[in-house]
């Protein structure tokens, strides 16, 4: 995994260079999630991965390599700039259920274009031990990005803005332009509340692991959903997350010293239910 400290301004100049709506954590947020994983997977299934990945030659995307799992789990990102070839995948990264109105993944999953149900199909296709080659490493691929775009709140919940990419937003000092609550949480929150504190990368107590894997795929949605009402957009609307919308927010230091640990724990979360999905299906 690409192993970097990007501080808040650096984060920010990032952030100008490549936001967009159809990122997801951006890069570092999926790789670290992945390596999570693999450090607290079976040694069988983390052979299984590896294998797999071996021969990611066939998914003929050399501008998008998959060759290790970090890789791997941004390839679903990197192949949108590949055109109308992957079109049909843009939906499977988000599952937009509304904030302000009882939880129904249903509806938001409709046809299964929604990340929780590629992440059920991913895990179907492996465990089957069916299909092509090309096809089980593409679904590797997709269940090692989607783990982490659920956990992303607002991937999980929305208010009518595009999960907060229609609401401009400040973080602390810095504004740039095309700034906005979406990508404040894909980036320079993620990576502060990945790089704060020990590790995330390590072997877990079983334990910690048990209790931090409970819960089924639609569970963890739910849990991300209430994350996004609660604390993404209550925190920037005076803890009145239904109430009026302002078209530009602001995190201040305070704010943001508080979401920290939200972010942080979102990214154990990810790393630890995606080893416990690896192992299901290819332990």
């Amino acid at each position: 995994m690409l192993r970097r400290i990007i501080t808040a301004a650096a984060a920010v100049t990032l952030t100008v260079a490549v936001a967009s709506p159809a990122l997801a954590y951006w890069e570092f947020g999926h790789e670290t999630i992945a390596e999570i994983a693999m450090a607290n997977v079976k040694p069988a299934t983390r052979a299984h991965v590896l294998a797999l990945l071996k021969q990611s030659a066939v998914l003929d995307t050399p501008e998008c390599p998959a060759a290790t799992p970090a890789e791997a789990a941004v390839w679903p990102d990197c192949i949108k700039k590949l055109g109308d070839r992957f079109k049909n995948t843009y939906a499977w990264h988000y599952q937009d259920v509304e904030i302000c109105q009882p939880f129904d993944l249903e509806s938001a999953c409709k046809d299964g274009n929604c990340a929780a149900a590629q992440i059920e199909k991913d895990v179907k296709l492996l465990k089957s031990d069916k299909g092509t080659t090309k096809e089980r490493v593409t679904a590797l691929a997709f269940l090692l990005h989607l783990v982490g775009d659920i956990h992303q709140p607002l991937h999980a919940g929305e208010d009518h803005d595009a999960g907060g990419n229609k609401v401009a937003a400040s973080y602390g000092i810095y504004a740039p332009p095309h700034f906005n609550l979406h990508s404040i949480w894909d980036g320079p929150l993620a990576e502060r509340a990945i790089t704060t504190g020990p590790s995330l990368i390590r072997r877990y107590p079983a334990a910690v692991k048990a209790r931090l894997q409970a819960g089924t795929v639609t569970d963890w949605s739910r849990q991300s959903w209430e994350i996004a009402q609660k604390q993404v957009y209550a925190s920037v609307m005076n803890g009145q997350p239904c109430g009026p919308e302002p078209s530009h927010v602001a995190m201040d230091e305070a704010t943001i010293a508080k979401e920290v640990p939200v972010a942080r724990l979102q990214v154990e979360r990810g790393g630890l239910r995606l080893a416990k999905l690896l192992d299901q299906a290819l332990g």
